[in-house]
């Protein structure tokens, strides 16, 4: 198995993407909005990617976290507010938005497991700070790292509970970045005593069975390396200090904020210490760079990949209680005048 997990171009495989997939065996599939038309293709989407290898425990990912970072849309499927709803209600009621929190996930993760996906990237634990980008903005659960590990706990359970597993991101933290990765290098010149700060709640959860790199450069730990790249950030800052053991994915490898082919940025991020390379745009030349570089799936990576799917589950069609979990979500966003 290829340590990778890639795009797919449509709603539906070509023959060259079967073949390849077939051949390739990539860990697992993410899904984007060009590669969901309504419920019954993209069930049929995912169950063929599943044919293709035989298992039914297959990685298929998406983001859907809500607010503007959401694949999947109404009027096919059900709209979720950002993270900053949450925060927002925290403010009022701590008890009230981490259950509120808790139902959003449940029942997202039960619409998730109807169409065949078992991952989620969601939830971001990057602490919101003052003058930065909006990359994160609204998408945080706020300022104060108890509270941003506080509403992502209740989203990682309500995810679970619903038979998805989520995945925490972008480690060691994006708060801080006055710039979009997604268009060029962030560079956070923050202290070591500052970023403890951002470190705390990816701490706090690192029993999370996934996690994300965020393409950051930290001076104070590597002058030369974001942290996707940086085997210093991983190995001490991730895997050390954080205490992280899960499996361990890239953010999109095809960002701007990193240089060189992406086959380049492939080996580089998995001789760093990346489990798995997340490579999103379905660019047959790119995916196949990356078969030629990356080596076979490790013994250990494989083992974190079987226990982070061990929980999922495909559900034969969104399940009843989601309604009831809907409902109940609203009924207390509502107490700060916000709902999805």
């Amino acid at each position: 198995m290829i340590p990778a997990i890639f795009g797919c171009s449509g709603p539906t495989l070509t023959a060259d993407e079967r073949a390849f997939f077939r051949e390739a065996d990539p860990a697992g599939y993410i899904l984007f909005g060009r590669n969901c038309e309504n419920p019954e293709q993209l069930r049929a989407l995912t169950d063929e990617l599943r044919a293709i290898h035989g298992r039914e425990r297959l990685l298929v990912s998406i983001d859907q976290e809500g607010g503007r970072v959401a694949r999947l849309r109404p009027p096919h499927w059900s709209p979720y507010p950002a993270g900053e709803a949450f925060d927002l209600l925290y403010a009022l009621a701590p008890a009230s938005a981490i259950e509120a929190a808790r139902a959003n996930a449940t029942a997202m993760a039960l619409e998730l497991s109807a169409m065949g996906i078992t991952v989620t990237y969601h939830p971001p634990l990057d602490v919101r700070q003052p003058g930065t980008t909006d990359a994160i903005g609204d998408r945080s659960f706020g300022s104060d790292p108890m509270q941003v590990a506080a509403i992502g706990r209740a989203t990682l359970d309500g995810l679970t509970a619903g038979g998805v597993t989520g995945c925490i991101k972008h480690m060691p933290g994006h708060g801080r970045a006055t710039v979009d990765s997604h268009k060029t290098m962030p560079r956070v010149d923050a202290s070591a005593d500052e970023l403890e700060t951002d470190l705390a709640p990816f701490r706090t959860l690192n029993s999370a069975l996934i996690g994300m790199t965020g393409h950051l450069l930290f001076p104070v730990w590597d002058t030369e390396n974001p942290a996707t790249l940086s085997e210093t950030i991983i190995r001490d800052v991730i895997r050390r200090d954080i205490g992280f053991d899960g499996l361990l994915l890239t953010d999109d490898i095809d960002m701007e904020a990193l240089d060189g082919t992406v086959p380049e940025r492939s080996a580089r991020a998995h001789a760093a210490g990346c489990d798995i390379v997340l490579n999103c745009w379905a660019k047959m030349d790119h995916m196949q760079g990356i078969c030629d570089v990356l080596p076979e799936m490790s013994d250990a990576t494989a083992e974190r990949l079987d226990r982070a799917l061990e929980g999922t589950r495909i559900a034969p069609a969104i399940a009843g209680e989601q309604a009831e979990l809907l409902a109940k979500r609203d009924a207390l966003l509502a107490l700060t005048g916000e709902a999805a």
